[in-house]
């Protein structure tokens, strides 16, 4: 028989209930703001149901009548620079945090209502109907709620989707020196989701003050959670990660608030993250102003039996028992709440004078259509102050450098200059500089800086997406391939690419995601991808793609001070290569709107970039075809040269596109669009273009070179464009 011995959890789990001692030792000032929370929070919800109902809230109403106590009790104690992010269903989560911010803690339940918090309650329901006042200028709604002068980092509408997001603001927050922690809620339907549970194994191998704080009301929608996992108590989760774990009646608000002040002793500690399952009760459908069993998956007894935990009545009953209020004390509590929020309403809403009875938004709350793309990145004003280069025609005295070592050197200089900016990614900090050698010397100069993350890119992208809107750090994260970006792809297109427009487009975003294209390589069709049109067709990014040493040092710099994500491809042919740099300046910048001309011609626009630009050279003299070769540099719908373009075109009525990759995800197709747009009544014949073929490169070396572009296929797209030239057939 084989040797056996039970193992035993490394991390604390727990289950905590209180008792009449608790409540009895309780501050009553601390449960006096517990109860006016509540019942500010329940008539906010009952008033957005109402609006529903009308019509007036355009989207779903996510109610969390009955879950309140989870979020009072949790959010009630924390300080303004603690943080909470959280799910679609996250009114209550918001609106804790912010009556808590205004109220620093304390409420007065015979005079609730201050100005102050009159207008909290107005700009959240403002926010929810779509309105310019709003805490979101309109554009979040419902679903996406962020006041970070409050510590609200956002609401999130993608299940899951803000873990990753706040395990990047603890990691700022316990390398600023502060005690400070963050708070992520979401679901039990999110609890099963791989973001999540990266973010735990992240967030406890570094040690992050963050708890993961699980809203468990048994259904996602109308899937009971029986159906979806073995054990349903999901505080589990956080045993598998040595995570210490509290389980918790989230109908008994004091019960939470005593959990979460043990999870904030672990955390401010550094003691790393925590786990709270609160079992809470939706008392409605998933959206909508009607309850669960309407729907048929819920029985009416059930119901009836989770409202007669209603945390509304708990506080209310246990300080009446106490002698801290009486029955008319509450009725005026509510009273209060519900007066506060008939004032907001009055002030967003008038009479429909083309439907008698009904009410209509006051026209003039609406946002501006004009307001509809600002802030989709920023101005780059940021930019303005630092001294601008081009390599092209700076005459300076050069000196010789791989490629690649100028990715390393540039990074280094940066982050010697800046303490903000750390790299993270895959192996960053090993190998002498990661699997390329781009992060050379890196781990040794900044080993705090250079951090080797787990193979999770979802975790870590969303961590450096927390971390880029903290504003504290500028992370720099390395994709080790391109491919990789579809394991990640909710935070950097859901999350990253759209956080500054869909929050307001007041809070920048400046993070750099570096990446490279291995196309020739033999690594295959999950590997070799080129992203540019990816990110080109997905708002928010910008893009560089540099073909030369100098270039990117420029561009490098650039991407580094924007206050916009932007993704920096580099290429494998290219990280060998002897370039020439600027002696002795690694400081400069190539702003947006800077193409370069690398060749003058009269018969063709040839537009390209990264190694694609050497290969267009070759063809151009290989063909002689008089063509103007243009290297974009900048990639992105906001950062285009259309100047340089346009003369160009003016000047050859003519144009090629060529890249690398493949046709389906090709750069220039949105490209060619754009051009023969902007540039029909110049062009004498179809934009042309050189591309891959439709399928992803594969391991075959003859299959992998018949599925990407070099200089044969530019010299076939030169013959293309010389045999339509003055209109020939």
């Amino acid at each position: 028989m084989p040797r056996q011995r039970r193992l035993e959890s490394t991390a604390p789990w727990v289950e905590l209930s209180t008792t009449a001692a608790d409540w009895k030792n309780a501050d009553p000032a601390l449960l006096a703001t517990m109860l006016g929370q509540l019942h500010l929070i329940r008539a906010f919800e009952e008033r957005v149901l109402e609006l529903a109902g009308e019509g007036l809230v355009h989207g779903p109403a996510h109610s969390s009548i009955g879950q309140e106590g989870g979020a009072v009790g949790s959010i009630v104690g924390l300080r303004t620079t603690d943080a909470v992010n959280g799910s679609h269903r996250g009114h209550h989560q918001f609106l804790a945090k912010a009556i808590t911010h205004v109220s620093q803690g304390k409420l007065d339940l015979t005079s609730l209502v201050d100005d102050t918090l009159q207008g909290v309650l107005q700009r959240t329901l403002a926010e929810i109907l779509g309105l310019a006042q709003g805490f979101c200028a309109g554009r979040g709604g419902s679903m996406h709620l962020q006041w970070f002068e409050a510590g609200a980092l956002g609401t999130n509408a993608i299940v899951g989707g803000g873990a990753p997001m706040a395990t990047g603001n603890a990691y700022a927050q316990k390398h600023s020196g502060t005690t400070d922690l963050t708070i992520n809620y979401f679901g039990d339907g999110a609890a099963q989701i791989g973001s999540v549970l990266e973010s735990m194994n992240l967030a406890a191998a570094w040690k992050l003050p963050v708890c993961f704080f699980v809203e468990n009301n048994l259904y996602a929608v109308a899937t009971r959670i029986e159906e979806s996992v073995a054990d349903t108590r999901l505080s589990v989760r956080g045993q598998g990660f040595g995570i210490p774990s509290w389980r918790v009646d989230g109908m008994d608000p004091l019960a939470v608030h005593l959990a979460m002040e043990q999870a904030a002793e672990v955390m401010r500690s550094g003691g790393g993250p925590a786990v709270v399952e609160a079992e809470v009760y939706r008392f409605f459908h998933q959206n909508g102003p009607y309850p669960g069993s309407a729907f048929g998956y819920r029985t009416k007894e059930e119901e009836a039996e989770w409202k007669k935990r209603d945390p509304l009545d708990r506080v209310a009953r246990e300080m009446i028992k106490l002698g801290l209020i009486d029955e008319a004390g509450v009725q005026q509590v509510r009273d209060q709440a519900i007066a506060a929020m008939d004032a907001a309403t009055d002030n967003l809403l008038e009479a429909d004078p083309d439907s008698q009875g009904k009410r209509r938004i006051r026209p003039e709350l609406w946002p501006d259509p004009d307001f509809v793309d600002v802030g989709v990145r920023g101005d780059a004003s940021e930019l303005a102050e630092l001294r601008a280069v081009e390599p092209l025609t700076d005459t300076r005295e050069r000196e010789s450098m791989k490629f690649v070592d100028a990715v390393a050197g540039v990074m280094e200089r940066r982050m010697g200059e800046d303490e903000r900016i750390l790299v993270l990614g895959e192996d960053v900090h090993r190998l002498k500089g990661g699997t390329n050698g781009a992060t050379k010397g890196l781990a040794t100069a900044f080993p705090e800086r250079t951090l080797g993350t787990p193979i999770s890119e979802n975790a870590f992208a969303g961590l450096g997406g927390g971390l880029a809107l903290d504003g504290r750090f500028v992370p720099v994260i390395e994709f080790m391939y391109p491919d990789f970006l579809w394991v990640a792809a909710d935070q950097v297109f859901n999350q990253i690419g759209k956080a500054r427009h869909m929050f307001g487009g007041q809070n920048p975003v400046p993070l750099v995601l570096r990446t490279k294209v291995a196309m020739g390589s033999g690594y295959g069709s999950q590997h070799l991808m080129d992203p540019a049109g990816i990110f080109a067709t997905s708002a928010g990014w910008r893009i560089v793609a540099p073909s030369t040493a100098a270039d990117y040092v420029g561009l490098m710099n650039a991407a580094l001070a924007l206050g916009d994500p932007v993704l920096v491809i580099e290429h494998v042919d290219l990280y060998g290569e002897k370039d020439e740099i600027i002696a002795g300046d690694l400081d400069y910048i190539i702003p947006p709107g800077n193409a370069a001309v690398r060749r003058e011609g009269k018969d063709v626009t040839v537009i390209s970039y990264l190694s694609m630009v050497k290969h267009s050279l070759e063809a151009i003299e290989q063909t002689g075809v008089d063509a103007e070769l243009i290297d974009l540099r900048w990639l992105d719908r906001a950062s285009l040269d259309w100047e340089t373009i346009e003369t160009s075109v003016k000047k050859t009525n003519a144009v090629l596109i060529v890249e690398q990759g493949a046709v389906g995800t090709s750069y220039g197709g949105w490209l060619a669009d754009e051009i023969q747009r902007r540039l029909f009544d110049w062009l004498d014949q179809p934009v042309q273009r050189v591309t891959g073929a439709e399928s992803s490169p594969s391991i075959s070396r003859v299959l992998e070179r018949a599925a990407i572009a070099r200089t044969e296929e530019v010299v076939a797209g030169l013959e293309t464009v010389r045999r339509h030239a003055g209109g020939a057939a």
